[in-house]
Parts: C-alpha cells; structure tokens; sequence
C-alpha cells in the first residue's frame, strides 16, 4: 500500500529575483513498512523534499498524495489538521516543551485531537514505556539526557497513531551508544508494529540500518537502492 506518492514535485525559492532550484522533478514512492533513508550532500534538497512531504512546505509544482489523498490541494487550516492525524515528526533538536513531563509532551499531541483523558494518559504512559521510559513519565526535557529526549520524541510521533513518521536527523546530536539505542527501537517498531520510517540523515548508522536508501542530488534522485531485511540486520 502507498502511503506517500510524489509526483515531479519541484521547489524554487527565490522565484522573482535568483532562482534556486532545491528540487527537480522528483518522482517517489514509500510502502506502508518501509524504513526509508533520504541522503545526499548538504544543498541537495533532502530537507526540503521532508518538509514538503510532511507538509510543512508546499512544492513549487507536482503532486504530494499521503495515503492516496492530494494534499498539495489543501488549505492552511486543512493541512494542519491533515499533519495533527496523519504524520508523526522527530526533529534533531527534540521539540519538546520544556515545561512538560514526558508523560505531557506525548500526552500533547492527544489533547490535540481531542480524545478522551483516559485513552490519553494510559496511551502515552504505554508509548513511553514502549521506547523504554516506563520510569521516566514525570520527569521534564532538562532532567533527561539527548537519548532520552529524543525517545520521547519517538513516543510523541507515535501517539496520533500516523499514517508514517518523519525523522530529520534524529540521531545527529546523539552519542553514538544514544544513537544505536535509538536505532534499535525504531527498527524493532518498524519490524514489529509495521511503522513506515522516512529520514533525512547525513549518519552511516542510520543509512546502515534502512532497507532502502534514496540519494539526492541537486534536486534529483539519481539512486534509489533496496536491501533485504537479512542483510539489514546481518550487516
């Protein structure tokens, strides 16, 4: 099943004075279950093409389908409703409120969309726990480590039960046993819970460890490589 669908998106910036064209005609598709790393140089339109297909910016020209569904043709108020319910972020630098337990920033995105305080409080508690923070619920973002922050970040992904999660180099301000631990439990809810995983990374670890790797260069896709699962984990 499609879960994201582009169709020759490109994106320039600067129109009116100095173009700069971050992407040319991209052409991609990413299956429910897949564990998908983006790479390429810095200037190669990685990020952008992970805005743009989380809908944080919108494409120059071409056609972005989540789910089978045009979201190029939607309107502010609609795309962020669309985001809230349909795609889970991680960013490199958290993104958590630094006044809320790790209980809360999970619980956030729940209160969000509205759904009743019970199925809340007992859905964060289960993520937390999941990503290996069962004993950490009530403590904030300053009296947790890098790993332990961007583990929240997973649970908090993962709360609005999305259609994929984005992850821009999630493992970037991480140490390397932090990484790996990280690592382990995006894989492990990928192989387990059938979790579809986008990133932008620059991080060996990462491209190691995805079942396809899509390069990026000047704005264009010029290698689209899939692995098997057995040599993702033998190798």
């Amino acid at each position: 099943m499609e879960v994201i669908k582009t169709e020759n998106i490109t994106k320039v910036y600067n129109e009116t004075k100095i173009p700069v064209h971050a992407l040319n005609g991209v052409d991609l598709v990413i299956k429910k279950g897949e564990f998908t790393a983006i790479v390429g140089p810095s200037g190669s339109g990685k990020s952008t093409l992970l805005n743009i297909i989380g809908g944080l910016d919108n494409p120059s020209s071409g056609v972005l389908s989540v789910g089978g569904q045009d979201i190029t043709q939607l309107k502010e108020s609609q795309l962020i409703d669309f985001r809230l319910n349909n795609i889970g972020f991680v960013f490199q630098a958290y993104n958590l409120i630094p006044v809320l337990t790790a209980l809360e920033n999970v619980a956030f995105i729940m209160q969000l969309q509205k759904k009743p305080k019970k199925e809340v409080h007992q859905r964060a508690t289960e993520l937390l726990t999941e990503v290996g923070l069962g004993d950490r619920l009530n403590n904030r973002p300053a009296e947790l480590s890098g790993g332990q922050q961007q583990r929240v970040a997973v649970a908090r992904a993962l709360a609005s039960k999305p259609q994929f999660v984005l992850a821009d180099e999630p493992t970037a301000n991480l140490d390397s046993k932090s990484a790996e631990n990280l690592l382990d439990i995006m894989a492990r809810l990928n192989q387990e819970e059938n979790i579809t995983f986008v990133f932008s990374t620059h991080d060996p670890r990462v491209i190691n460890r995805a079942h396809r790797v899509v390069t990026l260069e000047d704005g264009k896709i010029v290698k689209d490589e899939h692995k098997q699962r057995e040599e993702v984990i033998n190798g």
